[in-house]
């Protein structure tokens, strides 16, 4: 893994760095890097899914899981619900294309470009069932990866494995 000091977080790369030869050029997948506030960020391939759902900055992702299987896969992410296991990756950070490389917020308070299928200020929210969606977590097995801080201006304090 390669520390970045000022990682571009709205580039979209066609590759990642997988030997370490371009440390600190290219990021590596998997790779994290935390802001001056405390933001933190992982770097994934982008999946569009089955459904070809189209990369927006700001959508939720979900850990790739083709079917809905559960979700072992933590470098690959979609905001198509239906390829997902229902466990949130974080906020995208650009747009990229389905295969390519990008950074995703997955710690610390972001603003959504989707609203909430449901859910109030203080609710634990888990994914939603339409694409790039949280909704309210309401039973004791979904796998919570955000709170809502204000939930009519889409803002959320990501909390994401």
């Amino acid at each position: 893994m390669t520390a970045f000091i000022g990682a571009s977080l709205t580039a979209t790369y066609t590759t990642a760095d997988m030997t370490g030869a371009e440390s600190g050029k290219v990021p590596g997948i998997g790779d994290r890097y935390v802001d001056n506030n405390g933001k933190e960020y992982r770097f994934v391939q982008y999946n569009g899914g089955a459904g070809g759902v189209a990369a927006v900055a700001g959508h939720m992702t979900f850990y790739y899981a083709v079917s809905g299987a559960s979700a072992g896969q933590t470098t690959i992410v979609t905001s198509d619900a239906t390829d997902s296991g229902g466990i949130g990756a974080g906020v995208l950070q650009a747009a990229p294309a389905s295969g390519d490389y990008c950074w995703i917020q997955t710690r610390g308070e972001a603003t959504l470009s989707v609203s909430l299928t449901s859910g109030a200020d203080g609710n634990a929210l888990t994914a939603g069932t339409g694409d790039s969606t949280l909704k309210v977590s309401g039973a004791v097995t979904d796998a919570v990866c955000a709170f809502a801080v204000d939930a009519s201006a889409k803002v959320v304090f990501l909390t994401c494995p």
